[in-house]
């Protein structure tokens, strides 16, 4: 009954996670502006780092099942 929620927040977690790092990857790959108005390194670091940290949360809701 629970798993149900679960492999929802975990799917959309692991799905935003992983397309926010590709994402960040393929701008840097192709020198361009990750965020607009914003350092390129902080825009690199912010994007790397929030898009490790839902990936991870995505993991861990399916290691709860």
């Amino acid at each position: 009954m629970e798993s149900g929620p679960t492999i929802f927040a975990g799917a959309a977690f692991a799905l935003f996670g992983a397309a926010l790092l590709l994402w960040t990857g393929m701008r840097l790959a192709h020198r361009a502006p990750v965020a607009a108005g914003v350092s390129p390194a902080t825009a690199t670091a912010f994007g790397i780092g929030f898009g490790a940290v839902f990936l991870t949360l995505g993991v861990w809701c399916f290691a709860r099942l």
